[in-house]
């Protein structure tokens, strides 16, 4: 299976752009600028949002749904949001097509224009928060803990499967709050969620931080974001976390009466995950010969392929085996016993690496003559054989192993890859390197547009554990007290 596949050396993007096809993950769609997510690729995702949805359940949230369609009016009520957003809507004007004239397909009716356009979702906010205003009006009615799971577009010109497509699917959490100590809170806690998320279950470190003004999110006043740091030496937001403080509560008149009989703005959060996190679980982990999936996340944690010679061989080893594989499916484990007879072990073999099955198991004649089985992991792509008896724990414990191991290279490969510098010169041979530098910036949006200009690196963010430390700007020479983390990016 892995014959052809470009090596990341080679060509990082074709390496990526062949894998999620090769791995069955997803294709591009008819419609320019869309993915069709595939069995394989979705079932990844599903498992991404149970444990993200328990998590946010577990901490008070409930999940609604709200419409795909917003009036632009609403959009207009916020001028910084509409700004960040308006170059990425997709409008609609009419809402009925009829036969053409003159034979030649559908057109739009032009009797049908609407009265006022319809905006495909960017983003739920000034539709949710318009809302609000009907469901708040005391202290009583607050806080409010709402998440969603939807699709939104955003018209993208520079496409990539899963990392920059027109429509994606994520889910988006909008809540409502009585004071802004809360609302601040709101947005640290889901920040946490993000990183613990990213980091136990996707095996991906990531650097918490705050976004720099420039790079906010439309509308709010702090935003909050894991970065994670891609094989190519690129870096990834996973995750952002805004605190919207009262500007949507102000745009759409939405106040309550507080305790002391007061009537006050609502402060407000979002935020969101979205599909791009199957790309950055493809390009953190995998390998020239396919992906390697975390088990948490694997659609399939175990394959057992035996290996025979006519059916009665097959029933044999299928009935040494089937205690095995009891013991792992009691577990909670997800096997697959692959008697396929269309297709030759060895090509079987070559087709779970590059699906990132964590492990392989095979099994023959000869092996049940010696009690035993051959056991591979994708992770290291190492095999040992190990007696039959005492295989299931095994397993079990191998693929806590595996999650920890895949981690911990992927730590270890940030940790080469995080530079700190302190001169221009340094910082543009480092960038040029790739990876995340960690540099003293003065503060200002245009020298952090310059130095983006100049070398085509954006600051990530300012770590939320970056120490003060004195230092000049690596652009100006300006006086600087913290360093913040600087990158190309996705």
């Amino acid at each position: 299976m892995a014959k052809g596949l470009p090596t990341r050396s080679e060509n990082y993007s074709e390496w990526y752009n062949e894998l999620v096809k090769r791995a069955d993950l997803a294709e591009n769609s008819d419609v320019r600028g869309c993915m069709i997510i595939k069995p394989y690729g979705f079932s990844i995702w599903e498992k991404m949002q149970r444990a993200l949805d328990d998590m946010f359940k577990e901490t008070g949230h409930s999940n609604a749904y709200f419409p795909l369609f917003i009036p632009k009016s609403y959009l207009s009520k916020e001028a910084s949001h509409v700004e960040g957003f308006a170059k990425e809507c997709a409008v609609i004007t009419h809402y009925r097509l009829k036969n053409d004239e003159n034979g030649n397909g559908v057109v739009v009716d032009p009797e049908a224009k609407l009265e006022e356009e319809l905006i495909v979702r960017p983003t739920s906010e000034t539709a949710i928060w318009s809302t609000y205003k009907r469901w708040i009006q005391s202290y009583r009615d607050l806080p409010i803990l709402l998440n969603q799971w939807a699709n939104v577009v955003r018209w993208e010109m520079r496409t990539r499967i899963f990392l920059r497509t027109s429509e994606f699917l994520w889910q988006e959490g909008h809540t409502a709050h009585a004071t802004k100590e809360e609302a601040i809170e709101e947005t640290s806690k889901i920040l946490d969620i993000y990183a613990k998320f990213s980091e136990e279950w996707m095996g991906v470190p990531v650097v918490k931080g705050s976004k720099t003004a420039n790079e906010r999110f439309a509308g709010a006043e702090d935003t909050l974001c894991i970065e994670a740091l891609m094989q190519d030496g690129k870096a990834l937001q996973a995750g952002t976390s805004h605190f919207l403080g009262q500007n949507f509560a102000k745009a759409f008149d939405v106040k309550f009466q507080s305790k002391e009989g007061t009537l006050e703005y609502v402060w407000g959060t979002s935020w969101g995950v979205s599909t791009r996190l199957m790309g950055a679980l493809i390009m953190a982990h995998s390998d020239d010969q396919g992906l390697v999936l975390p088990p948490k996340l694997a659609p399939i944690h175990v394959v057992v392929v035996p290996i025979y010679k006519g059916e009665e061989q097959l029933e044999q080893i299928r009935g040494i085996i089937t205690p095995l594989l009891t013991e792992l499916k009691a577990a909670g484990i997800t096997v697959k016993f692959d008697d396929d007879d269309n297709s030759r072990p060895g090509w079987k073999f070559a087709e779970y690496e590059m699906k990132g099955v964590p492990v392989r198991v095979s099994v023959g004649m000869r092996d049940l003559e010696k009690g035993q089985i051959e056991i591979a992991r994708r992770d290291n792509l190492t095999k040992e054989q190990k007696p039959l008896e005492g295989a299931g724990q095994y397993i079990i414990d191998l693929l806590d192993k595996i999650q920890d191991s895949i981690y911990k290279k992927a730590l270890d490969f940030r940790a080469r890859n995080t530079n700190e510098v302190n001169t221009w010169d340094e910082f543009t041979a480092q960038i040029e390197k790739g990876g995340f530098v960690s540099a003293h910036w003065n503060g200002s949006s245009e020298t952090e547009d310059k130095i983006k200009e100049l070398t085509k690196a954006t600051i990530r963010c300012i770590p939320l554990d970056a120490k003060e430390e004195k230092g000049s700007c690596i652009l100006t020479g300006e006086p600087s007290n913290k360093r913040v983390l600087f990158a190309k990016a996705y």
